[in-house]
């Protein structure tokens, strides 16, 4: 019952949006939240001392209405790819941190906080990197100049980094990257510990997709997190970056995954959240879709030390879905004209909004 009274009043209230036009962004929205209009979704989350963020790209900021309500309806931003390897050290010892620049300078005029993403991942290395073989040592060298270079930069701008994403496979094993099969699984350690030497205040999460729900991937990161924390290594938070998708079933122990890394002394976040659908999109999988966004943000709400949600870029208009997997999309809470989806509502019914 409870279901299908959200699905009316979800429906009902997206018709609404849609007649009226859509919804006050950017300059307008902050004076109508001024007026006692409708609250932000960063606004409702910080009333349970969350936050609800999303990433974005620089080529998307010369988008007008998108870059107003990026602005005004967040208060954390991610760098989809300017903080990445490739565009931070495109040459050997030659940084260049302008793309990652641009977007901390936009949060701080916007009082956004910025999650720093990603200093060690297998995926996007620039060529001098992946194109010739590493002694250990040579290799070791150049992780920790990178880490450190950049965490140096960005001190005191970020309030989190996410140091080693996706370094598991599947079925728990480590992932075959060029790290792993030169340095072994202390390569992991090791960048933590450099991270935390080059800002000593910011928060060091693993971060990885498909640890959702408690299965093998999930748990290979809790006996590494259990392990990691044992030998004192500066670990903070476990980022389960969420993209789902309708056909493959939610997942159902998110909440109790979040409370086991929880009782390891950890801080949790939901970092990269969608949730993509086969197209087209229907009237029942934009509301299922809608369950899930309201289910997700419910499981963080209930455990305290998951300090908050990332949506992955908030529009259909710049999701890195349909390029990936083609046939599939529709993963976001406001479609490409930047108009509000019944997931929109579903979060704000999540966050209490009344």
């Amino acid at each position: 019952m409870r279901r299908t009274a959200i699905r009316l009043r979800l429906a009902g209230a997206l018709a609404a949006v849609l007649v009226a036009g859509g919804i006050a962004t950017g300059p307008a929205a902050q004076a109508g939240e001024e007026h006692g209009k409708e609250p932000t979704l960063a606004d409702l989350a910080q009333r349970h001392g969350r936050y609800f963020g999303s990433a974005t790209d620089n080529p998307e900021l010369v988008d007008s209405p998108y870059k107003a309500l990026l602005g005004s309806e967040f208060d954390q931003i991610t760098p989809g790819n300017g903080m990445k390897w490739y565009a931070t050290e495109p040459q050997q010892g030659v940084f260049d941190f302008s793309k990652g620049d641009e977007i901390v300078n936009l949060a701080r005029a916007n009082r956004q906080k910025v999650r720093g993403h990603t200093l060690v991942w297998h995926s996007q290395l620039p060529g001098w990197l992946t194109g010739r073989e590493w002694t250990a040592p040579e290799l070791r060298a150049v992780l920790k100049r990178h880490v450190q270079a950049e965490v140096r930069h960005y001190r005191g701008k970020v309030f989190a980094w996410d140091v080693v994403n996706e370094a598991f496979n599947e079925d728990g094993t480590y992932r075959e990257s060029v790290f792993y099969k030169t340095l072994g699984p202390g390569y992991i350690a090791d960048a933590l510990r450099w991270a935390h030497q080059a800002d000593p205040r910011v928060k060091l999460y693993l971060n990885d997709y498909n640890i959702e729900g408690i299965g093998p991937k999930s748990d290979a990161y809790y006996k590494l997190a259990k392990e990691l924390k044992a030998d004192g290594v500066p670990l903070h938070g476990i980022g389960l970056q969420a993209h789902l998708a309708l056909q493959y079933g939610y997942p159902t122990t998110l909440e109790d995954n979040l409370r086991r890394f929880s009782r390891l002394g950890l801080d949790t976040s939901l970092t990269e959240v969608d949730v993509r659908m086969i197209l087209p999109a229907t009237e029942e999988k934009l509301a299922q879709q809608a369950e899930w966004y309201r289910d997700l943000t419910e499981a963080c709400l209930a455990v305290r030390r998951c300090v908050g949600v990332t949506l992955w870029d908030y529009t259909d208009k710049y999701s890195w879905i349909p390029a990936f997997f083609p046939g599939q999309g529709a993963a976001l809470p406001w479609d490409e004209q930047l108009r509000p989806k019944p997931a929109y509502f579903a979060l704000r019914e999540a966050l209490g909004a009344k």
